[in-house]
């Protein structure tokens, strides 16, 4: 029975685990999720401005744009910008890293993405001073001095200060889990919760008894067991002398 419990004292710690991660700030999320995401955001911006530049251009000249996109309509001064913008439908990316080989489909984008092979961040916060590879994570850390949250949830109202929290925080409501433990089935909803419950796994393999079988999540559960096959009652009544496990 010792056993047992000692595995729902590891549910209610994993669970406790995952509702307070739920609610952290970034410094508590997944770094691979956050650099996938802040790539997106990069080159998102990245084409945003140029459309913003050749629409300022534009305007400057006195001039709608006289390249215009024949599938979405957007309008550009020059032809380069037209050119390039058109690889957001086609899905041409000429520009590959020679590291790993992932392609771009602007230079620009590739340049960003080299920082992350290169460790370059010029991009510092001027109050703690900490660096950053891309303009995106800087952003959403200045976010954290300010003490901002801009991200609230349209179902119970509460405010987070990351948009990776807030689809986090939405899946308490969607029942979505999308980490699931390929030992024994159980899904979570955030990455760090498995990794946290794979260790359950790992303490039971390290803790097995040779008589039956059994595994203990601890050293001290799997010497209680073992007192089931031994017979030994170190525990005795001083009243009546009666002997327990």
């Amino acid at each position: 029975m010792e056993f047992i419990k000692e595995e729902s004292e590891d549910v209610r710690i994993e669970e406790t685990f995952r509702v307070k991660h739920e609610e952290d700030t970034e410094e508590q999320t997944d770094q691979m999720v956050l650099k996938e995401e802040y790539q997106e955001l990069n080159e998102t911006e990245e084409k945003d401005l140029d459309f913003m530049t050749s629409q300022k251009s534009a305007l400057e000249t006195g001039t709608r744009g006289s390249f215009i996109c024949q599938q979405c309509g957007k309008c550009y001064n020059q032809k380069g910008n037209l050119k390039v913008h058109m690889r957001v439908h086609t899905g041409e990316k000429p520009f590959t890293c020679q590291q790993c080989g992932r392609s771009f489909p602007r230079k620009e984008s590739l340049k960003s993405h080299i920082r992350i092979h290169t460790g370059e961040k010029p991009f510092t916060c001027d109050k703690c001073g900490k660096s950053f590879s891309h303009k995106g994570p800087l952003h959403t850390h200045m976010i954290v001095h300010a003490g901002e949250k801009p991200f609230t949830c349209k179902l119970c109202g509460i405010m987070l200060n990351r948009k990776g929290n807030l689809k986090t925080h939405m899946r308490v409501h969607t029942g979505e889990r999308p980490f699931t433990c390929d030992r024994c089935g159980k899904s979570f909803t955030r990455n760090e919760s498995l990794n946290y419950h794979m260790g359950t796994h790992l303490r039971e393999n390290s803790f097995i008894c040779h008589h039956c079988g059994i595994s203990c999540t601890n050293k001290a559960n799997l010497k209680t067991h073992m007192k089931v096959h031994t017979g030994e009652k170190p525990y005795t009544c001083l009243q009546c002398e009666k002997s327990f496990k």
